[in-house]
């Protein structure tokens, strides 16, 4: 693309994002700590507990960009492990990390059956199963670059399942200082997305309900929600 997309003020309150239900949150980021102490912390925990969680890489994240304390926990990860396999993701790959996250639930929903389905597929998993996942609600709030409905004009970033053109964009506005970008979901029609590269504009974390997707064997066929549970 030749020119630099236009910076929009967002101020999503909150977003939507689902992960696997079976990633627990690391606690590492959730405690009371310095950021700027990360890397001692870690190499004493791991002296004295060889066992000790694997965090990822702290040093990809510049001391001034970390949070900590709740909800941190499902947001670094995003940031420390980096995705060591072609395609990776949209606006994210094996050189740095990003936080996706949708305006609305459904959109989250569309944008997750995709990759869920396709990692299934190529997994070569036939047998039905439910698969739990969990929804993480956030505020973000800050300058993104916009090309939301720009699919015509940009469709090369737009594209379904090629991600150099997009990768490529992401990393030079990433290099430029960009917190992220805010864009059109391709999975579903009207719906709205964004890439966060920076984790300082994300706030208020917190965990809302389980949804399980029922998969067939070939595809996705619909979800429920697990939201009253009475023990017997």
């Amino acid at each position: 693309m030749t020119a630099t997309p236009a910076l929009t003020n967002v101020r999503w309150i909150p977003t939507w994002r689902i992960i696997a239900d079976s990633y627990p949150p690391i606690n590492f980021f959730e405690r009371i700590a310095d950021p700027a102490d990360w890397e001692v912390l870690l190499d004493l925990a791991k002296l004295t507990d060889p066992s000790f969680e694997d965090v990822g890489d702290v040093e990809l994240i510049p001391v001034e960009e970390r949070i900590s304390g709740p909800g941190s926990g499902r947001v670094m990860p995003s940031f420390t492990f980096l995705d060591p396999n072609p395609p990776g993701s949209r606006f994210s790959s094996s050189a740095f990390g990003a936080y996706y996250a949708a305006n609305e639930m459904d959109t989250a929903i569309a944008e997750t059956i995709h990759h869920r389905e396709q990692f299934l597929r190529d997994s070569g998993i036939t047998e039905p199963m439910d698969i739990d996942h969990l929804i993480i609600l956030a505020d973000i709030s800050g300058q993104f670059h916009d090309i939301r409905g720009m699919q015509t004009t940009l469709p090369d970033i737009y594209h379904s399942s090629n991600y150099t053109a997009s990768q490529g964009l992401a990393a030079i506005l990433r290099a430029s200082g960009s917190f992220g970008i805010i864009y059109s979901s391709v999975r579903r029609a009207g719906g709205e997305c964004i890439a966060v590269f920076r984790p300082t504009v994300i706030t208020n974390i917190r965990e809302d309900i389980t949804i399980t997707y029922r998969w067939d064997g070939t595809r996705i066929t619909g979800r429920f929600r697990k939201t009253d549970w009475t023990s017997i």
